[in-house]
């Protein structure tokens, strides 16, 4: 393995021990040296890596930002079949690679506030649930989901999806939900 190879092993293994620790112990609680410890490696050596916890969440942030654009809507398909697609790929992933669920709980958290100022800025300029508005509509248009108010629709969905990806951070044995129980809270 080459030096440079070696090296983004290591901040791999930073991101990924950050994450971890962010949300089983909370950002606020969360030490650098704790993270440095788990790698393992030491302080000294991690701030080469990243200059502060600040700038390790948000990068982290920025990676979870990054993987929402795998929600983006495809034309053409309906609203509720590509909802569930959508789940069925998002817990298959997440299954096989269970940090998914540790960055949809940071992300969540980013947002609620009470972290660093760009961390917030970052996690909410997702918009699932302004995207999924648009959805719930033409799902409406078409007679497959139900009447209401299309935002709160929205948000009591990702509000589940979001649980569900708390749960099954906390119990790694969960299984995942069948995606049409999800899409069944807007299908008429």
């Amino acid at each position: 393995m080459t030096r440079q190879e070696q090296k983004e092993e290591r901040r791999k293994a930073i991101l990924m021990t950050g994450l971890k620790l962010f949300v089983e112990r909370g950002y606020h609680e969360t030490k650098i040296a704790d993270i440095a410890a788990a790698v393992p490696m030491s302080t000294g050596l991690m701030f080469h890596y990243f200059a502060s916890k600040e700038e390790l969440l948000v990068e982290i942030i920025r990676m979870g930002a990054e993987g929402t654009k795998a929600a983006d809507y495809v034309p053409g398909v309906p609203p509720d079949q590509f909802l569930t697609g959508f789940l069925r790929q998002l817990f298959s992933y997440a299954k096989e690679q269970p940090m998914v669920f540790y960055i949809f709980v940071l992300m969540g958290q980013a947002r609620r506030g009470g972290m660093p100022e760009e961390a917030g800025e970052i996690a909410n300029s997702v918009n699932v649930v302004g995207n999924t508005v648009e959805l719930i509509r033409a799902g409406q248009e078409h007679g497959l989901f139900r009447e209401g108010d299309p935002l709160t629709m929205s948000k009591c969905f990702w509000a589940s999806v979001q649980g569900v990806m708390e749960e099954m951070a906390v119990d790694p044995l969960m299984q995942p939900p069948d995606p049409e129980w999800l899409v069944a809270i807007l299908r008429k």
